[in-house]
């Protein structure tokens, strides 16, 4: 599993949800297929750290976000994929504070190109867990007639996930 692939001796899981920490989150989800999926993680028994299971991936990436939404309560949400551990914790940071301070979906952008993680203001949590899971979180924005707001960023790690071995180095 790509998430226990180790960067400079520490899992991507724990590197990813660790730059959450860094950035000030006080409470981070993390939405898996299973519990025992994440037993070799050291971060997932942080008290900050909470799992969600969605029992029924194949639904697609956005019913992932839809399981995570349901549980976040009436706060921010931070969507970030844990195969992103480049992501610098100040860029974690300058989403959030720009979602909270306007209200608004932010997704980082750098050279023309969005990124993670993107910023769901609490009002919107709710309608976006109605949608069918097999949709987009983007299609589901626009049945809502929500334009999200593009941060400019200089950070390439908004746009490096890890799919193969090579994406490491």
């Amino acid at each position: 599993m790509k998430l226990f692939a180790e960067l400079q001796g520490v899992l991507l899981i724990d590197r990813t949800v660790g730059s959450l920490f860094d950035a000030g989150v006080i409470r981070v989800l993390v939405v898996c297929t299973g519990l025992d999926a994440l037993s070799r993680a050291t971060t997932v028994r942080d008290p900050r750290v909470r799992i969600v299971v969605n029992g029924h991936p194949e639904r697609g990436m956005f019913s992932s976000i839809q399981a995570g939404i349901a549980e976040a309560g009436d706060s921010t949400v931070l969507v970030l994929p844990a195969d992103m551990p480049f992501v610098r914790s100040e860029t974690i940071r300058l989403v959030a504070d720009r979602s909270q301070q306007a209200d608004l979906v932010v997704v980082p952008q750098m050279n023309h190109r969005r990124g993670h993680p993107i910023a769901i203001p609490s009002h919107l949590c709710r309608p976006l867990v109605s949608f069918s899971p097999e949709t987009s979180l983007k299609e589901a924005l626009r049945s809502l007639h929500v334009s999200p707001y593009l941060l400019d960023v200089d950070d390439p790690g908004i746009l490096r996930d890890v799919d193969v071995p090579a994406d490491l180095t």
